[in-house]
């Protein structure tokens, strides 16, 4: 439906209250630009909700993810602001699967 190339997780949290307008300024801060087809992740304290922005080229949609139980697996703010991911891993953290132990191109590996 959207086409998404890129996709970037930003380590630091974000108040899940944020809106659109918001949530653009956090991806101008974090990000430096909003790029077209490119998707921005971001995860609440707990980690237990997620916001993703996505540019289309035209304008921007916010969707928004909560687990009911456990959290998603999210990058430490010790670590790099920024980090891109591919879409088979994107697809495992918003199941709140280890998404970080999945390669490029699905084989699972021991960190």
């Amino acid at each position: 439906m959207i086409r998404i190339d890129q996709i970037w997780i930003a380590t630091e949290y974000m108040d899940m209250r944020s809106g659109t307008d918001t949530a653009l300024a956090r991806v101008i801060k974090v990000f430096g630009a909003a790029h077209p087809n490119h998707a921005y992740l971001f995860a609440n304290r707990r980690a237990n909700r997620m916001k993703v922005l996505v540019h289309d080229g035209i304008g921007v949609w916010l969707a928004a993810r909560r687990l009911h139980q456990g959290h998603f697996v999210w990058p430490s703010a010790d670590a790099a602001k920024q980090l891109t991911i591919s879409r088979v891993q994107f697809d495992a953290l918003v199941l709140g699967l280890p998404w970080h132990r999945l390669g490029e191109a699905g084989i699972i590996k021991v960190l």
